[in-house]
């Protein structure tokens, strides 16, 4: 059994990552990551897979006759291991599966990787059909490497069977097992088994073809000029010469050159420069077959490295299909001559490119041969027309070194120019819209069409598209911001990104905005019009060598979102009239992602203008602690973290910080209403314990929607979970008690440094029900800070929460910084760029009310105190320095004072507090609280309250473990407004 990268943990989380939109292109192979690329873009979800089944399903009668003989040939070589054959049309989808145990059949049924079901890319994700299929080459995939969740169990090898003479796909061969028992081997034996069955339907060609491909095998190896190889300089072993080990890169440029070279009636030679100082010679000439058939043949000689040795060509993954060009089909290592045929054009009579093999020596055996394996784990790769090393023993190979391309010059340009337009398009389909930003993906446009399409590229849209609104009619007075701009050099003479343009009615650009279409201009010299934009900025245009232009409005759902324009200027070609539906094409596609990025960016402006209402505006009044907080959006979008300070009764301060789960609009508006009901409650005064029972109560009917909803399907939709942490502090006495509910631990910070994660009880998360909250209560000393946080702070898909708490507590162990730079450096410690969840960071430093801004007195229960308790209050006052609340202040401590003798039990206390107001406290040993209401004119009591409530700013009740306080809050003259 083989190791694999997955095996040893090098692609566990880079999946994960990938879906999080972090970049992975260290972790993963270039083909595996295009595949997730290209399941991304088509919206496929790795835990949700939806597979079309279609009964009933074959292939071609011609193709099966040539196939037949070798998947029984393949089975039979399997038989021992656990292996499955799946065949697959063009599709993609499964039409035969062959062998394997039943344990694996089993669980391919279970995948749905069975006969009649879809194995396409765009369905199931990165796999050995599909993937095959997209990339229209061989692809080996193994665990994590899949796509979808349901795949990784399973490692596969698939590659794609062409038919050799028209190059168009006929079928997908794929070799299935379970991911132990995967081995990269399994791609050479399935690339085998295609050569095999391609090889058979070679031998059904036409009569004209076999003829030309007989009359280039009778030319003779020094035909035309050609020189003869010296025998010194042939290659002794496989992989010692200049062409033996030509990648994917050179494969393609010497590909193309050929093609260029066969559509060009007047040319007979071409140097190609490759890579590693290797250089390739071009020589087209004339070839006639004994009937009389015609057609032109484009050698190559590769020149350079370590010697000159036979042109090395990787499998029909170098080259595009029958769309474009047909890919290169291989010829089975045993053949004795043979040749293999790659057409130009879609019809097989008019163009192919032959590669002729003669006397190929017998591939060596190895030691995977008992197994039915063409190899073993250690031998290297089987290349596809690179000729395989012979037996040492054995005599040494004559090799041919010739590279030609087979066809009639008449077809050679259209399906050149073709080819590269298909080819355009598709990268466009990969490239553009890989993101939801409006200015990356309008930049996307720019990199596709430069070079290739053109040598300037600008992409101008309105200031609304940016921000994600409707456009509005576009017309000649419609101001454009430069957005994107793509050259092959620098143009310092056209508007750069971030110019606002305004095009005057006579541009082609003002044109095709009025009528929605495109506009061409192949001789801008000639354009008047475009001239008039800035004849002097333009005419040094001309003189740089730009010569003509196309320019496309960019449309979408009807609605005109901006236009592009691409110039020529290194082309030798101007535009023509076909370059239009191209340009068109390009642009259509870039409107629809520019457009799907406007609607996120509406939309995700929208939800973070509904979070940043929720949340708090401002520090509220109060001297009880010194406060900072930070909140960082996720990059998902918005979430439901909140956090608040609310002052209470009695100089005291709640601290808040909750999380829902989940992001967008309902977790943003249930955080809302979440954050309003913790301010009720806090009104009423509640102990932290009983705050989170009532919170936990409204959650739960939240969660079982319970509300005024017209019918069920506008009935809540379910919070799924909240958390929240409460805290109340006394500056008087220090004290500060903590409960919460499943959310991470508090931090103190010691003014020494020191760093402590509060113990508390964890509770079980808002709505659940049923379990009772634990307060704990902790004194502080002045100076302290009380860290609250959110989880997305210390815990996210690359770190867990023990190793977060570790970081925190690292960070927050300094004893000098305030609780701004607190937040600085935990955000700056912790924090990626654009975190994966939503942060909510709360730190308070406490202070303390001293001695000196308190006054209490312990009074009997007997109406006698009264008086004395109002000399008290008028002694003190004058103390502080606020004679001029006396009266009203020894007004409101008598009926307090008094009414608590006269109605309640237990001791008495009456305490004066000095903080930004003066507050006057009253409390008693009973539980019952006093009623404001009016009295009638013949009633005797029943005004005290009401006389309290005038003469105070705020009055209330709040309840102890051993009665309650009435307290009330006097605003300070204002010279002494802030203690």
């Amino acid at each position: 059994m083989s190791v694999t990268w997955d095996d040893i943990g090098g692609l566990v989380d880079a999946h994960e990552r990938f879906l999080t939109g972090a970049r992975v292109d260290a972790d993963v192979r270039g083909a595996v990551l295009d595949s997730w690329k290209r399941c991304r873009s088509v919206g496929l979800e790795p835990d949700r897979l939806l597979v079309p089944y279609a009964p009933d399903l074959a292939l071609d009668d011609t193709f099966l006759r040539a196939a037949e003989p070798v998947l029984q040939r393949l089975t039979g070589s399997l038989s021992e291991v656990g292996m499955t054959i799946a065949l697959c049309d063009s599709h993609g989808r499964m039409v035969q599966r062959l062998g394997g145990d039943r344990l694996l059949r089993g669980r391919l049924d279970d995948v749905r990787f069975a006969p009649g079901f879809d194995a396409s890319e765009q369905v199931v994700g990165t796999n050995g059909v599909g993937t095959a299929l997209a990339e229209r080459g061989p692809v080996y995939v193994v665990g994590r490497e899949h796509f979808a969740d349901c795949l990784q169990p399973f490692a596969c090898a698939g590659t794609p069977v062409r038919n050799p003479l028209s190059g168009h796909i006929e079928a997908v061969l794929d070799l299935t097992c379970l991911r132990d028992d995967g081995d990269p081997v399994m791609l050479r034996l399935v690339r085998e088994a295609a050569r095999d069955i391609e090889a058979r339907l070679l031998e059904q060609a036409t009569q004209r073809e076999r003829a030309l491909l007989a009359a280039y095998r009778r030319a003779g190896r020094a035909a035309d000029g050609w020189p003869p190889q010296p025998a010194s300089t042939r290659p002794e072993r496989y992989g010692e010469g200049a062409g033996a080990r030509l990648g994917r890169i050179d494969l393609a440029v010497l590909r193309e050159k050929a093609e260029e070279l066969i559509a060009a009636p007047h040319r007979t030679l071409d140097e190609v420069m490759l890579s590693g100082g290797r250089s390739a010679l071009l020589l087209r000439r004339q070839v006639r077959g004994a009937a009389g058939e015609t057609g032109v043949v484009v050698e190559a000689r590769i020149l350079g490295g370590t010697g000159v040795g036979p042109v090395g060509l990787a499998g029909p993954g170098t080259v595009d299909g029958p769309a474009t060009v047909a890919g290169v089909v291989p010829v089975p290592a045993t053949a004795t001559e043979a040749a293999v045929v790659v057409p130009v054009s879609a019809t097989a009579t008019e163009a192919a490119v032959v590669v002729p093999i003669s006397r190929i020596a017998a591939p060596p055996k190895t030691r995977a041969a008992a197994t039915g394996l063409p190899g073993s784990p250690t031998s290297p790769p089987l290349p596809t027309l690179v000729l395989p090393s012979p037996q040492p023993s054995a005599p040494e190979p004559v090799m041919d070194d010739r590279l030609l391309l087979l066809g009639d010059p008449g077809v050679g340009r259209l399906a050149v120019l073709a080819r590269r337009r298909l080819e355009l398009l598709h990268e466009a389909g990969v490239r553009i819209g890989t993101t939801l930003d409006v200015a990356r993906t309008a930049e996307e446009l720019a990199e596709v069409a430069v070079p290739r399409f053109a040598d300037f590229a600008a992409v101008d849209l309105p200031d609304p598209v940016l921000h994600g609104e409707e456009p509005g009619p576009l017309g000649a007075d419609t101001p454009l911001r430069r957005v994107a701009v793509g050259s092959v050099r620098e143009e310092p003479d056209l508007y750069g990104v971030g110019d606002q343009v305004g095009y005057v009615p006579s541009t082609p650009q003002s044109r095709s905005l009025e009528t929605g279409r495109a506009v061409l201009e192949p001789v801008l010299a000639e354009a008047g019009g475009w001239l008039a934009q800035d004849p002097a900025r333009l005419a040094r245009v001309l003189t740089a060598g730009i010569h003509s232009l196309i320019t496309v409005p960019l449309r979408a759902r009807g609605t005109t979102l901006g236009v592009v324009s691409f110039y020529r200027s290194g082309h030798p070609a101007p535009f023509e009239e076909d370059d239009l539906s191209l340009a068109q094409e390009l642009a259509g596609r870039a409107a629809i992602c520019i457009d799907n990025a406007r609607r996120y960016t509406r939309e995700h402006n929208t939800a973070l203008a509904l979070q940043r209402s929720l949340l708090p505006k401002g520090r509220p009044e109060q001297s009880a602690v010194e406060v900072a907080y930070r909140y960082l959006p996720a990059q998902a979008g918005v979430g439901g973290d909140w956090f608040d300070v609310i002052p209470l009764s009695g100089a005291r301060v709640a601290l808040v910080v909750g999380d829902v789960v989940g992001h967008g609009l309902h977790a943003a508006a249930t955080m809302g209403r979440l954050r309003t009901a913790v301010h009720n409650f806090c009104s009423l005064d509640l102990p932290p314990d009983e705050l989170l029972t009532h919170l936990d109560d409204l959650v739960g009917r939240l969660d079982r929607g319970e509300g005024w909803a017209v019918d069920s399907s506008q009935a809540d939709s379910g919070i799924v979970g909240a958390t929240c942490l409460y805290a109340v502090y006394d500056p008087v006495s220090r004290h500060c008690a903590l409960t919460r509910a499943g959310h991470p631990l508090p931090a103190v910070v010691g003014p020494d440094g020191t760093v402590e994660f509060v113990d508390l009880p964890s509770g079980q998360p808002l709505g659940l029900g049923g379990m009772p909250f634990e307060t704990v209560e902790l004194e502080l000393a002045e100076g302290s800070q009380l860290v609250l946080y959110t989880d997305g702070l210390i815990e996210d898909r690359h770190q867990d929460i023990d190793a977060g708490l570790e970081r925190l507590g690292t960070v927050l162990a300094r004893a000098d910084r305030s609780p701004e730079e607190t937040c600085e450096a935990v955000l700056d410690a912790l924090l990626p760029a654009r975190p994966s969840d939503d942060v909510a960071l709360l730190v308070a430093r406490t202070r303390a009310l001293g001695p000196d801004r308190v006054a209490q007195w312990e009074l009997p229960s007997d109406p006698a105190v009264v008086s004395r308790s109002r000399a008290a209050v008028t002694e003190q006052l004058a103390a502080w320095g606020l004679d001029e609340l006396s009266f009203t202040v020894e007004l409101v401590a008598s009926e307090l004072v008094t009414n608590a003798i006269r109605h309640a039990t237990g001791p008495v206390q009456l305490r004066l507090l000095r903080d930004r107001a003066l507050i006057c406290e009253v409390s008693d040993g009973s539980g019952t609280s006093p009623r404001l209401r009016r009295a009638r004119t013949e009633d005797e009591g029943g005004r005290g309250l009401f006389l309290v409530a005038q003469l105070t700013e705020r009055w209330g009740t709040r309840y102890t473990p051993d009665g309650k306080i009435i307290w009330t809050e006097l605003p300070l003259p204002g010279r002494l407004t802030t203690p």
